[in-house]
């Protein structure tokens, strides 16, 4: 885990004292000044920017020359001693010699504090294009290293930043509308209907994102492995040659430059293919994207209900324990407690003894005999009563109904035994065409006899379910121009098979033709 970075502790002290604002000021006016190539200024020039952009009050000399020195105190400014200028007096001279610019470190912290703010006043986003920028400048980089030529060199470095930059902005940009996403998930709307709104248009932009977000990283991934393999210190070779960074001698710009590149093409490889195996983070942007819309809508869904509903239970529930809450003493919660459940009251109190004259008026109720309670008071609220029978259902259609639907089988089943009844053994081919449901119990015959072991004789024996039919099963010889076939037809289709030799009977009449053959 790299370690975190070590910030000078007088860089941003000028943003907690007691002239914070004036600091800031001050600075500001060396970073515009810097910005149009001013490298250094005088403290009339200093407090002339400041009336100048109107961002402080007017400023005394003393309180405007020990802003200067504190922060040059702190390292932020340079003194720097003009001695090229011409001065008519030693008070002019000892003013107006003196000019001050920014340091490394005041530079850095000025772009620190602005990142800053710009980061406080601008939010998140998912842009596609984005995605399809980076995809286009990796295809770019892959058709520029494949010519040689180093008049590309400049337009491959060109294009290298360009690439680092779309990458910078998804970080960030990722990085914030994650972390607003978050807060919009646990934020708690005071006005539903603005709630809502932005609920829902969150959900539709998450959803437009999600489209081809998996097509466009694979995209991506292609063309990274694509420069991978002809070279990454190719790609920052010459793209350092295409930079042009200043030779002074004893300094190396190079290989920060280098390493700086190779830490953002790191960066590129996590995103989109890691060499580890691991997932791409732009994966795991689709996984928060979908658990962040299925997470937005069951939020809508209990704003809806809520708006449908003018309480819920658990809204109840609150305003209730508000009540025992407040509830001045426990007789009255007690009360409370009664009428908000209804437990308390004995709804068995207007029972009575079977003989009531045997109990005297004057016996307290804790001391007479108990009444007996049925359960059914408590389940139902009454007491149990007896009614009358009923009536016993008339059961002679359903019968007959019954009966016509089994004689109505029996003979649809007698009609398939006759169809497939034989007089003797007889060949699978010389059955012809048969019906389907015929079909079906024949080849069930069948499949029983084949599942039994042949007798001495060559013969597998097989009876029905019932009992009522027999068959008689034997494989068909073997004939010189190979094993006889049958076909079966039926209406649905034919069937190829062996041409068993079969006799299907009664088991009586069939054990007697079997014992005479």
């Amino acid at each position: 885990m790299a370690s975190a970075p070590q910030v000078p502790p007088e860089m941003f002290r000028f943003t907690t004292t007691e002239r914070a604002d004036l600091h800031t000021a001050v600075l500001f006016a060396f970073g515009e000044a810097d910005e149009r190539l001013e490298t250094a200024l005088t403290a009339d020039e200093v407090r002339e920017r400041l009336r100048a952009t109107g961002c402080y009050a007017p400023v005394g000399e003393q309180d405007l020359a020990g802003t200067l020195r504190q922060l040059a105190g702190w390292g932020l400014l340079d003194v720097v001693f003009d001695h090229s200028g011409g001065f008519a007096t030693a008070e002019e001279f000892e003013r107006r010699n003196l000019q001050y610019a920014l340091t490394r470190r005041g530079a850095a912290a000025i772009a620190g504090l602005q990142h800053a703010m710009a980061v406080l006043e601008t939010g998140g986003a998912l842009q596609t294009a984005v995605l399809d920028a980076i995809a286009e400048r990796l295809a770019e980089l892959g058709e520029l290293l494949r010519d040689p030529g180093p008049g590309r060199n400049r337009r491959i470095f060109a294009c290298l930043l360009e690439l680092e930059c779309h990458l910078d902005a998804l970080r960030a940009d990722t990085r914030r509308f994650n972390a607003e996403l978050q807060r919009l998930l646990r934020a708690e709307g005071t006005n539903l209907a603005t709630f809502h709104e932005v609920k829902t248009a969150t959900v539709a932009y998450l959803q437009d994102f999600v489209t081809d977000l998996e097509q466009r990283g694979d995209t991506i991934a292609a063309a990274v492995r694509a420069i991978a393999e002809q070279g990454v210190e190719t790609l920052h070779a010459r793209a350092l040659d295409g930079a042009d960074l200043p030779k002074v001698p004893g300094a190396d710009h190079a290989t920060p430059w280098l390493a700086a590149r190779a830490e953002q093409w790191e960066r590129l490889l996590a995103w989109f293919a890691p060499g580890d195996g691991s997932m791409p983070r732009v994966r795991r942007l689709h996984d928060v994207a979908r658990r962040a819309i299925v997470a937005l809508l069951q939020v809508l869904d209990r704003i809806t209900d809520s708006r449908r509903r003018s309480s819920s239970a658990a809204a109840d529930f609150r305003t209730l324990a508000r009540w025992f809450a407040t509830a001045p003493a426990e007789d009255d919660a007690h009360r409370l407690w009664d009428a908000a459940f209804g437990l308390g009251s004995a709804r068995h109190a207007h029972l009575g003894h079977a003989d009531a004259e045997l109990i005297p008026p004057g016996v307290p109720w804790a001391e007479a005999e108990p009444v007996e309670v049925s359960a059914l008071l408590r389940a139902r609220g009454r007491t149990e009563r007896m009614g009358r029978t009923g009536r016993v259902r008339d059961v002679a259609e359903l019968r007959a109904r019954r009966r016509v639907q089994a004689e109505r089988e029996r003979a649809e089943l007698e009609a398939a035994w006759a169809a497939l009844a034989t007089t003797g053994p007889i060949r699978l081919s010389q059955l012809g065409e048969l019906d389907h449901d015929a079909f079906g119990r024949l080849l069930d015959l069948i499949g029983r006899a084949l599942a039994e072991r042949p007798d001495p004789t060559g013969f597998r024996r097989a009876v029905t379910s019932d009992g009522r039919v027999e068959i008689v099963l034997r494989a068909p010889d073997d004939t010189p121009t190979g094993r006889a076939v049958a076909v079966l037809r039926t209406s649905e289709g034919w069937f190829r098979t062996p041409d068993y030799l079969i006799d299907v009977r009664a088991p009586g009449a069939l054990r007697e033709r079997v014992v005479g053959a």
